[in-house]
């Protein structure tokens, strides 16, 4: 196992990539052209295992791996952000849009929508509408990963009820918030 220790000395399990385990992964990934798109070669990212918070083709393919494997996988459009729908380029009154936006094609801006705030791509600007994209930016790409597994732990019960890894990982907590308090021992 390798002497990578965690921010608070902590090692990792030494087990497999699985739900809830904290992974931290170290990748590039490439557009079909071979254009980097995201590298995080260096510093890497945490993530909580099976808890979709990774696009569902990756989040399958580091499954069973374990600390220092390396994963090459392509992922197609559908397990990663979908297909380009072309009924979420829309005409956007610009009264909704952020009145500091800066409104140019391929800007990216917000509006409020009914279930708050939505980031969009601008395609067009008019007079009285702009043309904008919902979908990802990623939609419709396939991707192609080169990625490594570090270190894997459990990961603490909040972390799991969260649904994210907290920052420093479970140390900083000073109790789990899924285990009441006794009497007398309130925080």
């Amino acid at each position: 196992m390798s002497e990578e220790r965690l921010q608070d000395g902590q090692q990792g399990t030494g087990g497999p990539v699985e739900k809830d385990r904290v992974v931290r992964v170290f990748h590039v990934m490439r557009d079909d052209d071979g254009a980097i798109l995201a590298d995080t070669r260096v510093d890497g990212f945490e993530y909580i295992h099976g808890h979709g918070n990774l696009i569902p083709g990756l989040e399958a393919a580091l499954e069973g791996h374990v600390e220092g494997e390396e994963v090459e996988v392509t992922v197609e459009p559908e397990q990663a952000y979908g297909l380009h729908d072309a009924e979420g380029v829309i005409d956007v009154p610009r009264g909704r849009i952020e009145a500091q936006a800066e409104l140019a094609p391929g800007n990216m801006v917000e509006a409020h929508g009914p279930e708050g705030r939505i980031e969009m791509l601008i395609l067009e600007v008019g007079d009285k509408t702009v043309k904008v994209d919902l979908n990802h930016p990623l939609a419709g790409f396939r991707l192609h990963f080169s990625a490594r597994v570090g270190l894997v732990r459990e990961a603490h019960p909040d972390e799991v009820k969260h649904g994210r890894v907290h920052p420093g990982g479970h140390h900083l907590m000073t109790k789990d918030s899924s285990v009441p308090d006794l009497p007398g021992q309130e925080s």
